[in-house]
């Protein structure tokens, strides 16, 4: 039996219109019959996907990490499985899960058929992937914009984040996990579910996105240039081990601020504080590599 594919390409992507023939193409070659819908919208790809539940064996999706942080809600309620097509700028999630940029490549999984149960976080509503974080990754994902994104690549989060942490200003914040509640002055509280995320940044340096946990980290520095030194050690995850750093892991996590802050879920600034976080332990089937498949 031929099987049956929604296939969602965000033309906006970084690559996704330039590369939309290409991936159709590859995905026929593998013996898909596909239902093509444009993503033009981000908001209406839960819609998209509750409108073929039951016309489709499998979800495809093409784009970045927000494009595919839209697709989450629709996902969890159907339980169709996720092919990922990584065409967007920073593809953490694909990076997380092992999945080259190659399009070829990524097209072989997915007809592979080797499945994943993943996690995923929750934030006042929202799903996400990979990491929902206040504070630095704010003001970043705000002076973001997809024409930086598309001409720069990768190299854009650096960029930007170079710029705003001068600006950068401690707030204060109360975390209640575990049984503890921990008063915070900080520049940025991150809360991760899988390892990757701004472009390659490690959460935690032991993080899985099947860990059943999420990884909480905290920068408490009274001054920007603090900063500097730990962003190398960010790329591995080691940051966690500075001094300045607050290190935290728990399924249930309740942060409170003074004013309502902004939220920013795997790139997208989606909610507000206070906020309540969980993680939902192998919440959705993801299409990845075998262990023998070399790239």
């Amino acid at each position: 039996m031929i099987p049956r594919a929604l296939l969602l390409v965000n033309r906006h992507a970084r690559q996704g219109q330039k590369r939309l023939a290409e991936a159709i193409q590859c995905l026929e070659k593998s013996g898909f019959h596909l239902i093509e819908e444009s993503t033009e919208k981000p908001h209406q790809i839960s819609d998209i996907i509750l409108h073929y539940r039951n016309q489709v064996d499998l979800v495809i999706v093409g784009g970045g990490d927000g494009t595919l942080n839209a697709a989450a809600d629709a996902l969890v309620k159907t339980q169709l499985p996720l092919g990922i097509l990584p065409l967007g700028t920073a593809n953490d999630l694909a990076r997380t899960l092992g999945i080259p940029n190659s399009l070829t490549a990524a097209c072989k999984i997915i007809a592979n058929g080797q499945r994943q149960r993943i996690d995923l976080g929750w934030v006042n509503g929202k799903h996400f992937f990979n990491v929902a974080s206040m504070g630095l990754s704010v003001k970043i994902t705000q002076r973001l914009t997809k024409e930086v994104k598309r001409r720069w690549g990768v190299l854009a989060y650096l960029a930007t984040a170079l710029q705003v942490v001068w600006e950068s200003r401690p707030f204060s914040a109360e975390i209640r996990m575990n049984g503890e509640s921990i008063r915070v002055r900080t520049v940025q509280i991150a809360v991760g579910n899988g390892r990757y995320y701004g472009g390659g940044m490690t959460v935690a340096h032991d993080a899985t996105i099947d860990d059943q946990r999420l990884d909480l980290y905290s920068i408490e520095i009274n001054y920007w240039w603090q900063i500097i030194p730990l962003l190398p050690a960010m790329r591995q995850g080691k940051h966690i081990q500075a001094k300045q750093v607050r290190d935290l892991q728990g399924q249930d996590i309740v942060i409170h601020t003074r004013k309502p802050r902004p939220i920013n879920t795997d790139g997208e600034i989606t909610t507000y504080t206070p906020a309540h976080f969980y993680v939902i332990p192998k919440a959705i089937s993801v299409f990845v590599p075998t262990g023998g498949e070399q790239f």
